[in-house]
């Protein structure tokens, strides 16, 4: 009868530490992972960097907080919160692709209008620089003027590539940096006309 009761016990207590030592939701921790490398591949982390860092951040909580589970005596460990976890940032991933999307387009449609808008500067930068004063200084000062016209130029050049290649913030960084040049430039040179005609 005892070794009825002991046997009984061990079977028990065997069932109750099998129940009770929670596995590591790996399923979980692939999927999320994959998530955010199928983001880095839509070039979120570009886009929308600080919602791919907010879910990179949570993702390595998340695998922070497997370890210390683990860590634990197995009949305390639980991942349920982390499994939760682990889903949301999977089931983010489309919301945030689209998301990303929307923004790419904002970006290339402000590209597009500033290339235009440059393109447009230069060209009245060349109508002015045919107005400008060519005294003895001046002469140097305008060749100047001409040369940086050409580098801007051959900015427009390089981000119309930059478009077409998709990548549009760095089309945008460039666009923004030529636009100020030609505007300097306008104002410049107008300056130096309005001197003369005084």
């Amino acid at each position: 009868m005892k070794k009825t009761i002991i046997s009984i016990s061990a079977v028990v207590l065997m069932a109750l530490m099998i129940s009770g030592c929670a596995k590591v939701p790996q399923v979980e921790l692939d999927a999320a992972k994959a998530a955010i490398e199928t983001l880095k591949g839509a070039e979120v982390n570009r886009y929308m960097p600080a919602e791919f860092n907010a879910l990179q951040d949570s993702f390595n909580e998340a695998t922070a907080a497997v370890e210390t589970e683990k860590s634990k005596f197995f009949l305390t460990r639980s991942y349920k919160e982390i499994t939760e976890k682990l889903n949301g940032i999977t089931a983010s991933i489309e919301d945030l692709k689209t998301k990303s999307e929307e923004r790419k387009a904002q970006v290339r449609d402000e590209v597009q209008a500033a290339i235009t808008e440059v393109t447009n500067l230069v060209a009245e930068n060349k109508t002015l620089l045919k107005k400008a004063p060519k005294g003895k200084e001046g002469k140097a000062a305008l060749e100047a003027i001409q040369n940086d016209i050409t580098v801007i130029e051959a900015s427009l050049t390089e981000v119309n590539t930059l478009v077409t290649n998709g990548d549009y913030l760095t089309a945008q960084d460039k666009i923004n940096a030529a636009k100020a040049k030609a505007t300097s430039i306008m104002e410049e040179l107008k300056a130096a006309i309005a001197k003369v005609r005084r």
